[in-house]
């Protein structure tokens, strides 16, 4: 067998003092790249308000306005392009409304930045009637949560609080009662609902809601309270604007929305609302929590209601 070379040995070995070339390219830098976790962390910030902005984005029930369909807890995904865009279609986060709202717990009416106004939908189009929408009152920055019932053109009036559309009344069934379950964040106060908080048979202490299921002239069908007189039972007649809309919630008599003056103490949407001010389209329940949870991680499963997850917020039709 041929012997290597003495020669041959002394090229392969590293001269004395001098690493191996193939360690000084491998060597690793042991450091933290800092500016490589910022920018991963920007691009990642950058991606998720993108997607609320122009895709989908969550929103949180505040209010019992859309009752029976919708309740205080529930979280849901809205559509953002099913409109198109508009100026209060982006999501731009507000550092100091976060910090005020957030650390210090002061109210704060939006924890965004909102865009300047102007005219018009990028690749716009207008919503159904009956579809559940979320809009930003005219010269304000908070989302509320509505159903379009008047469109563009329509006239409309509410009379004895029976919608009418173009002359011709808004078909309403007969009343009937669903019973709504009581818990923190449903407490079916007596104030506002006289008498409907009951303990049945079965000991379970529940909210017993008068329900009119309303039919509107496209098919479009879904369920409202009908508490009796209140201050939106009489409104109009009014014509619709051209791009404006008129909106309303399910909990009729417990609703500030398009019958009632914009601000102030009626907190309403002052009439028919310009298209440019809505938000996107309301798509299905992802969650409800029954404002039971506490700090302590246990109980958080135990707040979540059951059987709402995946519920869809499209109107049945009606053939």
């Amino acid at each position: 067998m041929n012997q290597p070379h003495v020669n041959d040995l002394a090229d392969q070995l590293p001269m004395s003092g001098e690493p191996p070339a193939e360690s000084k390219a491998t060597r690793t830098r042991t450091g933290f790249d800092w500016w490589g976790e910022a920018k991963g962390l920007f691009w990642l910030i950058l991606a998720v308000l993108g997607f609320h902005s122009f895709l989908a984005k969550p929103f949180y029930i505040p209010s019992e306005s859309m009752l029976p369909g919708l309740e205080v807890g529930d979280r849901l995904v809205v559509s953002k392009f099913a409109y198109g865009w508009s100026f209060v279609s982006p999501t731009i986060p507000n550092p100091a409304a976060i910090f005020e709202g957030a650390v210090l717990r002061r109210p704060v009416e939006s924890w965004s930045y909102q865009l300047p106004a102007w005219k018009g939908r990028i690749w716009g189009s207008v919503p159904e009637r009956g579809d559940v929408v979320i809009v930003t009152p005219p010269g304000q920055t908070s989302d509320y949560i509505k159903r379009v019932i008047g469109l563009p053109g329509d006239t409309l009036e509410v009379r004895g609080g029976t919608v009418i559309l173009n002359g011709k009344p808004v078909a309403r069934g007969p009343i009937h009662y669903k019973d709504m379950p009581v818990d923190p964040n449903a407490t079916c106060d007596p104030w506002q609902y006289p008498d409907a908080r009951i303990t049945r048979a079965d000991g379970a202490t529940v909210c017993r809601l008068p329900i009119v299921t309303e039919t509107l002239p496209n098919g479009r069908r879904y369920d409202t309270v009908e508490l009796g007189a209140s201050a939106g039972d009489y409104y109009g007649p009014i014509r619709i604007p051209a791009n404006h809309l008129f909106l309303m919630g399910d909990n009729r008599d417990r609703s500030a929305d398009s019958r009632f003056a914009l601000g102030g103490s009626e907190k309403g949407l002052g009439g028919p609302v310009p298209w440019e001010n809505i938000g996107g389209r309301a798509e299905f329940i992802t969650f409800s929590v029954d404002g039971s949870a506490r700090v302590n991680p246990l109980t958080w499963f135990g707040s979540l209601r059951s059987g709402r997850a995946g519920i869809s917020l499209h109107p049945e039709e009606v053939r």
